[in-house]
């Protein structure tokens, strides 16, 4: 089965905004952590949020380097249906590797939290001043962005669960 690299980055952009969960890794004193959390997305910067306290806030804070993946699509895929080795998910991913920056400025925040409501509805959102003042920001400013597909244009016939 092939795995291609994405070089679109239209194309990586739709994989991540046809998801609705990311999943962020980062460092806690070298032993690897990661949690499923929303996001917003503006093309340049990953938006997240979270409780201002906590392992994950303040693992962060210790060490602002993050990656961040999304996977789309869950499709099994098989060359040869006796062949355990041949099966595949034929899927597409992104890999995020970030800096985070902490946003403290209200209005930034407000905007923040309206790009990730973005990513949800089409809806406009109004936030309450404790609401903003009380979460935490960050803004993922991204070092690296790489897209796979898996699964996909193989030299022989795929056959998949809906064959």
């Amino acid at each position: 089965m092939r795995t291609h690299f994405i070089e679109d980055r239209k194309e990586i952009d739709e994989v991540i905004r046809a998801c609705k969960t990311c999943y962020v890794a980062m460092s806690d004193d070298g032993m690897p952590y990661i949690l499923p959390m929303n996001f917003g997305y503006d093309g340049t910067t990953v938006i997240l949020h979270s409780a201002q306290h906590g392992r994950m806030w303040e693992t962060i804070q210790k060490n602002p380097k993050i990656c961040i993946n999304w996977t789309l699509g869950e499709e099994l895929a098989w060359q040869d249906v006796q062949v355990g080795c041949s099966y595949r998910v034929k899927s597409k991913s992104v890999l995020v590797e970030g800096t985070v920056e902490f946003v403290e400025d209200f209005d930034e925040k407000v905007t923040c939290l309206k790009e990730t409501m973005c990513q949800y509805s089409d809806r406009e959102f109004k936030f309450s001043k404790p609401s903003v003042v009380n979460v935490g920001i960050m803004k993922v400013h991204i070092d690296k962005i790489v897209g796979k597909e898996f699964g996909a244009k193989a030299v022989t016939p795929w056959k998949t669960n809906k064959d």
